[in-house]
């Protein structure tokens, strides 16, 4: 019996993430695994995440979002919060990364619905304009926020470390502009690969349920959707909160891998660098996003020797993949190879 196509995809996409732990852990254990590159693993996870993330609404919802960092730092300063708050009473590690990234994914599907609810009713770039003002917005606000604990709970103000009203044992946990200081370190490459694991799981099977057959339709044709009675904006809203909690989850998996993290990292530039991952990789192609933000996070370091000249070499790769992309021949092979997968799969079915 052979398997669908999009059955093949999904044991692919398993299938990369495993070699890579299998690679890493191989490295590690021969010593060949330089620091800089062990700094980057919990990074290209997340970046990897955050690319499947983005892919779902820019790719198989059709939406695009410019501000997918904003949900992200919102997943990654409410991990903070909690872990450096359970840290007594949860001395475990694991267990307090779990809850970190639980957390984080709910605050983020929560500020995804917030944003959701009034701006997918809309056609057009709305969601594009919304999204960035948001990331902006959420930027600002953690350059404001203090947060502090104690022994009666959690302290917040706008003003300074000194309205936060604190006890003698109390600890300040976000100290606005400076953002989280003095966080200790608990993500680890095993819970970051399971991580992943868990957020293909979601998404592949979301696209391949009848849910994701909706969305898709939707995105193809929003008019003959309504027609056919499909919900619009109800599956819209799905495709996006997910996306929204999945970059949550992303962001408190990267911030815990920092002993210092500030608003500043979750700017603009964040939500292009994932959008260009999601273009790079392929629109709506979650295997092409998961190689490219992998390739793309770690090609700057692997270019750090040549120093001067590595951000060049690195604009110069951009735009030549970019160029290949759109080479008419490689498009009419590549268009090739999706007809014949295509005609192979429905042959099966």
């Amino acid at each position: 019996m052979k398997l669908k196509k999009h059955t093949k995809i999904s044991f692919l996409n398993y299938g990369i993430v495993i070699l890579f732990f299998i690679v890493v852990q191989i490295l590690a254990s021969g010593g060949m695994l330089t620091n800089s590159l062990r700094g980057q693993l919990i990074p290209i996870l997340s970046y990897v995440i955050m690319a499947l993330a983005l892919n779902l609404v820019v790719g198989i919802s059709g939406e695009l979002s410019l501000g997918h960092a904003g949900f992200m730092s919102v997943g990654a300063f409410s991990g903070v919060v909690v872990s450096m708050s359970l840290a007594g009473s949860i001395p475990d590690p694991t267990l307090r990364l779990f809850c970190a990234i639980l957390v984080g994914a709910l605050f983020a599907g929560i500020a995804g619905v917030l944003i959701g609810i009034p701006v997918l009713r809309l056609n057009g770039d709305y969601l594009a304009i919304v999204t960035l003002a948001f990331g902006e917005i959420i930027k600002n606000v953690l350059n404001c926020l203090y947060v502090g604990v104690d022994g009666s709970g959690l302290h917040m103000s706008f003003k300074d470390t000194a309205s936060l009203g604190l006890a003698a044992d109390g600890k300040v946990l976000i100290n606005g502009p400076m953002g989280a200081t003095g966080v200790t370190k608990i993500s680890t490459f095993m819970g970051g690969t399971i991580l992943l694991i868990i957020v293909l799981v979601i998404i592949q099977n979301l696209v391949n349920s009848r849910t994701g057959l909706a969305i898709m339709a939707i995105r193809d044709n929003r008019i003959a959707a309504e027609a056919s009675g499909v919900p619009v904006t109800r599956h819209k809203m799905i495709a996006f909160v997910t996306s929204a909690a999945i970059a949550g989850a992303a962001g408190a998996l990267y911030a815990l891998n920092y002993s210092t993290i500030a608003p500043k990292k979750f700017d603009f530039n964040t939500s292009i660098l994932i959008l260009v991952f999601v273009v790079l990789g392929g629109i709506g192609n979650m295997t092409g996003s998961i190689i490219a933000a992998a390739l793309l996070t770690i090609l700057p370091e692997l270019l750090r020797k040549f120093a001067d000249y590595r951000m060049l070499i690195y604009a110069i790769v951009l735009i030549l993949v970019m160029i290949a992309g759109n080479n008419p021949r490689i498009r009419s092979f590549l268009d090739g190879i999706g007809k014949k997968a295509k005609k192979e799969g429905a042959g099966n079915e």
